[in-house]
Protein backbone atom coordinates (compact mmCIF):
# COMPACT_ATOMS: atom_id res chain seq x y z
CA UNK A 1 0.00 0.00 0.00
CA UNK A 2 1.24 3.49 -0.89
CA UNK A 3 0.94 6.35 1.60
CA UNK A 4 0.14 9.75 0.08
CA UNK A 5 -0.21 13.15 1.75
CA UNK A 6 -2.06 15.93 -0.08
CA UNK A 7 -1.98 19.42 1.42
CA UNK A 8 -5.04 21.62 1.06
CA UNK A 9 -7.08 18.46 0.41
CA UNK A 10 -10.33 19.46 2.08
CA UNK A 11 -11.74 20.93 -1.16
CA UNK A 12 -11.14 21.73 -4.81
CA UNK A 13 -8.22 20.22 -6.68
CA UNK A 14 -6.65 18.79 -3.52
CA UNK A 15 -9.80 16.87 -2.63
CA UNK A 16 -10.00 15.50 -6.17
CA UNK A 17 -6.36 14.41 -6.05
CA UNK A 18 -7.14 12.50 -2.85
CA UNK A 19 -10.24 10.98 -4.39
CA UNK A 20 -8.48 9.90 -7.59
CA UNK A 21 -5.45 8.50 -5.79
CA UNK A 22 -7.70 6.61 -3.41
CA UNK A 23 -9.69 5.25 -6.33
CA UNK A 24 -6.56 3.54 -7.65
CA UNK A 25 -6.66 1.06 -4.77
CA UNK A 26 -3.85 0.07 -2.43
CA UNK A 27 -3.59 3.70 -1.34
CA UNK A 28 -3.75 5.30 2.09
CA UNK A 29 -4.70 8.91 1.44
CA UNK A 30 -3.85 11.50 4.08
CA UNK A 31 -6.05 14.58 3.81
CA UNK A 32 -3.87 17.51 4.85
CA UNK A 33 -5.82 20.58 5.94
CA UNK A 34 -5.35 23.37 8.46
CA UNK A 35 -9.04 23.50 9.42
CA UNK A 36 -9.74 20.36 11.46
CA UNK A 37 -13.51 20.36 10.96
CA UNK A 38 -13.23 20.68 7.18
CA UNK A 39 -10.37 18.20 6.99
CA UNK A 40 -12.21 15.55 8.97
CA UNK A 41 -15.37 16.13 6.94
CA UNK A 42 -13.42 15.68 3.69
CA UNK A 43 -11.78 12.49 4.94
CA UNK A 44 -15.17 11.14 6.02
CA UNK A 45 -16.63 11.94 2.60
CA UNK A 46 -13.81 10.03 0.93
CA UNK A 47 -14.25 7.05 3.23
CA UNK A 48 -17.95 7.02 2.34
CA UNK A 49 -16.84 6.50 -1.27
CA UNK A 50 -14.61 3.60 -0.30
CA UNK A 51 -11.33 5.51 -0.12
CA UNK A 52 -8.92 4.64 2.71
CA UNK A 53 -8.55 8.21 3.98
CA UNK A 54 -7.49 9.90 7.21
CA UNK A 55 -7.17 13.52 8.28
CA UNK A 56 -3.79 15.05 9.16
CA UNK A 57 -3.54 18.60 10.50
CA UNK A 58 -1.28 20.51 8.10
CA UNK A 59 -0.79 24.26 8.21
CA UNK A 60 2.05 25.01 5.82
CA UNK A 61 2.93 28.19 7.75
CA UNK A 62 3.31 26.36 11.10
CA UNK A 63 6.73 24.70 11.27
CA UNK A 64 6.15 23.16 14.71
CA UNK A 65 2.82 21.74 13.54
CA UNK A 66 4.49 20.22 10.49
CA UNK A 67 7.03 18.46 12.71
CA UNK A 68 4.21 17.07 14.84
CA UNK A 69 2.44 15.83 11.72
CA UNK A 70 5.61 14.15 10.45
CA UNK A 71 6.18 12.43 13.81
CA UNK A 72 2.59 11.16 13.84
CA UNK A 73 2.97 9.82 10.32
CA UNK A 74 6.24 8.15 11.25
CA UNK A 75 4.58 6.41 14.19
CA UNK A 76 1.53 5.31 12.24
CA UNK A 77 2.90 4.57 8.76
CA UNK A 78 6.69 4.58 8.94
CA UNK A 79 7.18 6.26 5.58
CA UNK A 80 5.60 8.50 2.94
CA UNK A 81 5.41 7.51 -0.72
CA UNK A 82 3.94 10.68 -2.25
CA UNK A 83 3.69 14.30 -1.17
CA UNK A 84 1.40 16.54 -3.18
CA UNK A 85 2.04 20.18 -2.30
CA UNK A 86 -1.34 21.52 -3.34
CA UNK A 87 -2.11 24.11 -0.65
CA UNK A 88 -1.84 27.63 -2.00
CA UNK A 89 -3.40 31.05 -1.95
CA UNK A 90 -4.19 33.68 -4.55
CA UNK A 91 -4.79 37.18 -3.22
CA UNK A 92 -6.18 38.51 -6.46
CA UNK A 93 -4.33 41.73 -7.14
CA UNK A 94 -5.31 41.75 -10.82
CA UNK A 95 -6.91 45.19 -10.50
CA UNK A 96 -3.56 46.64 -9.42
CA UNK A 97 -0.55 47.34 -11.57
CA UNK A 98 2.56 45.51 -10.29
CA UNK A 99 4.02 48.75 -8.96
CA UNK A 100 0.99 49.24 -6.70
CA UNK A 101 0.57 45.79 -5.18
CA UNK A 102 0.95 46.04 -1.38
CA UNK A 103 4.09 44.32 -0.14
CA UNK A 104 1.99 42.52 2.47
CA UNK A 105 0.13 40.76 -0.34
CA UNK A 106 3.42 39.58 -1.80
CA UNK A 107 4.74 38.40 1.57
CA UNK A 108 1.56 36.49 2.45
CA UNK A 109 1.46 34.83 -0.96
CA UNK A 110 5.08 33.71 -0.79
CA UNK A 111 4.70 32.51 2.80
CA UNK A 112 2.18 29.90 1.64
CA UNK A 113 3.03 29.24 -2.01
CA UNK A 114 6.82 29.10 -1.70
CA UNK A 115 8.08 29.03 1.89
CA UNK A 116 5.20 26.76 2.90
CA UNK A 117 6.06 24.23 0.21
CA UNK A 118 9.69 24.19 1.31
CA UNK A 119 8.65 23.76 4.95
CA UNK A 120 6.33 20.83 4.20
CA UNK A 121 8.86 19.17 1.91
CA UNK A 122 11.66 19.45 4.45
CA UNK A 123 9.45 18.08 7.23
CA UNK A 124 8.35 15.10 5.13
CA UNK A 125 11.62 14.37 3.32
CA UNK A 126 12.94 11.88 5.92
CA UNK A 127 9.75 9.85 5.46
CA UNK A 128 9.95 10.10 1.67
CA UNK A 129 13.53 8.81 1.76
CA UNK A 130 12.17 5.60 3.31
CA UNK A 131 9.97 4.97 0.26
CA UNK A 132 11.10 2.71 -2.57
CA UNK A 133 9.55 5.18 -5.01
CA UNK A 134 9.02 8.58 -3.39
CA UNK A 135 7.25 11.29 -5.35
CA UNK A 136 7.03 15.03 -4.66
CA UNK A 137 4.44 16.93 -6.67
CA UNK A 138 4.25 20.74 -6.61
CA UNK A 139 0.98 22.10 -7.94
CA UNK A 140 2.04 25.09 -10.00
CA UNK A 141 0.36 27.01 -12.84
CA UNK A 142 0.98 28.20 -16.38
CA UNK A 143 0.98 31.63 -14.75
CA UNK A 144 4.34 30.62 -13.28
CA UNK A 145 5.80 29.96 -16.72
CA UNK A 146 8.08 32.82 -17.77
CA UNK A 147 7.86 31.58 -21.35
CA UNK A 148 4.07 31.66 -21.43
CA UNK A 149 3.48 34.86 -19.46
CA UNK A 150 6.06 36.81 -21.48
CA UNK A 151 4.42 35.78 -24.77
CA UNK A 152 2.15 38.72 -25.55
CA UNK A 153 0.30 36.62 -28.11
CA UNK A 154 -0.86 34.28 -25.34
CA UNK A 155 -4.11 35.11 -23.52
CA UNK A 156 -2.41 33.92 -20.33
CA UNK A 157 -0.04 36.91 -20.51
CA UNK A 158 -2.99 39.23 -19.79
CA UNK A 159 -3.28 37.78 -16.28
CA UNK A 160 -0.52 39.92 -14.75
CA UNK A 161 -0.73 38.96 -11.08
CA UNK A 162 2.53 40.10 -9.52
CA UNK A 163 2.34 38.12 -6.28
CA UNK A 164 0.68 34.94 -7.53
CA UNK A 165 2.50 34.59 -10.85
CA UNK A 166 5.92 35.24 -9.38
CA UNK A 167 5.24 32.85 -6.48
CA UNK A 168 4.48 30.04 -8.93
CA UNK A 169 7.62 30.86 -10.92
CA UNK A 170 9.55 30.64 -7.65
CA UNK A 171 7.82 27.34 -6.89
CA UNK A 172 9.04 25.98 -10.22
CA UNK A 173 12.57 26.96 -9.23
CA UNK A 174 12.05 25.11 -5.93
CA UNK A 175 11.03 22.03 -7.93
CA UNK A 176 14.23 22.14 -9.97
CA UNK A 177 16.37 22.61 -6.86
CA UNK A 178 14.93 19.58 -5.05
CA UNK A 179 15.01 17.45 -8.21
CA UNK A 180 18.74 18.15 -8.53
CA UNK A 181 19.34 17.48 -4.84
CA UNK A 182 17.50 14.14 -5.01
CA UNK A 183 18.66 13.05 -8.46
CA UNK A 184 20.64 10.11 -7.10
CA UNK A 185 17.69 8.80 -5.07
CA UNK A 186 14.44 7.06 -6.11
CA UNK A 187 12.54 10.30 -5.32
CA UNK A 188 11.13 12.22 -8.28
CA UNK A 189 10.17 15.89 -8.00
CA UNK A 190 7.93 17.61 -10.55
CA UNK A 191 5.72 20.66 -11.03
CA UNK A 192 2.28 20.19 -12.53
CA UNK A 193 -0.15 22.54 -14.21
CA UNK A 194 -3.79 21.80 -13.33
CA UNK A 195 -5.11 24.33 -15.84
CA UNK A 196 -7.67 27.06 -15.23
CA UNK A 197 -10.09 25.30 -12.87
CA UNK A 198 -13.40 26.34 -11.33
CA UNK A 199 -12.35 26.44 -7.69
CA UNK A 200 -13.03 28.81 -4.79
CA UNK A 201 -9.62 30.38 -5.36
CA UNK A 202 -10.34 31.17 -8.98
CA UNK A 203 -13.99 32.24 -8.72
CA UNK A 204 -13.33 36.00 -8.81
CA UNK A 205 -10.91 35.65 -11.70
CA UNK A 206 -13.36 33.46 -13.62
CA UNK A 207 -16.04 36.13 -13.21
CA UNK A 208 -13.66 38.85 -14.36
CA UNK A 209 -12.51 36.94 -17.44
CA UNK A 210 -15.88 35.52 -18.42
CA UNK A 211 -17.43 32.52 -16.68
CA UNK A 212 -17.12 29.21 -18.44
CA UNK A 213 -14.43 30.29 -20.93
CA UNK A 214 -11.88 27.51 -20.93
CA UNK A 215 -12.65 26.56 -17.34
CA UNK A 216 -11.87 23.01 -16.22
CA UNK A 217 -13.38 21.05 -13.37
CA UNK A 218 -11.34 20.31 -10.24
CA UNK A 219 -11.43 16.63 -11.24
CA UNK A 220 -9.78 17.50 -14.56
CA UNK A 221 -7.28 19.73 -12.80
CA UNK A 222 -6.28 16.90 -10.47
CA UNK A 223 -5.23 14.50 -13.20
CA UNK A 224 -1.69 15.79 -13.74
CA UNK A 225 -0.94 15.67 -10.01
CA UNK A 226 -2.20 12.09 -9.78
CA UNK A 227 0.02 11.14 -12.73
CA UNK A 228 3.06 12.77 -11.11
CA UNK A 229 2.34 11.11 -7.76
CA UNK A 230 2.29 7.66 -9.37
CA UNK A 231 5.09 7.95 -11.94
CA UNK A 232 6.92 4.73 -12.82
CA UNK A 233 10.63 4.34 -12.10
CA UNK A 234 11.54 5.61 -15.58
CA UNK A 235 9.32 8.70 -15.27
CA UNK A 236 10.64 12.27 -15.42
CA UNK A 237 12.01 14.36 -12.59
CA UNK A 238 12.63 18.10 -12.54
CA UNK A 239 9.88 18.59 -15.12
CA UNK A 240 6.82 20.81 -15.53
CA UNK A 241 3.78 19.27 -17.21
CA UNK A 242 0.01 19.07 -17.39
CA UNK A 243 -2.24 16.30 -18.59
CA UNK A 244 -1.86 17.69 -22.11
CA UNK A 245 1.93 17.49 -22.08
CA UNK A 246 5.00 19.52 -21.08
CA UNK A 247 4.68 23.16 -20.00
CA UNK A 248 7.65 25.46 -20.77
CA UNK A 249 9.48 26.99 -17.83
Amino acid sequence: MRISLITGANKGIGFEVARQLGGLGEQKVLVGARNEERGRKAAAALRAEGVDAAYVHVDVTDAAGLERAAKRMEREYGRLDALVNNAGIAILDWNLRPGRVPLDVVRRTYETNVVGVIAVTDAMLPLLRRSAAGRIVNVSSRLGSLTVTSDLASPVSRVNLLAYNSSKAALNAVTVAYAKELAETPIKVNSVNPGFCDTDMASDLIAAMGAGRGVRTPAEGARAAVTAATLPDDGPTGSFFGDEGPVPW
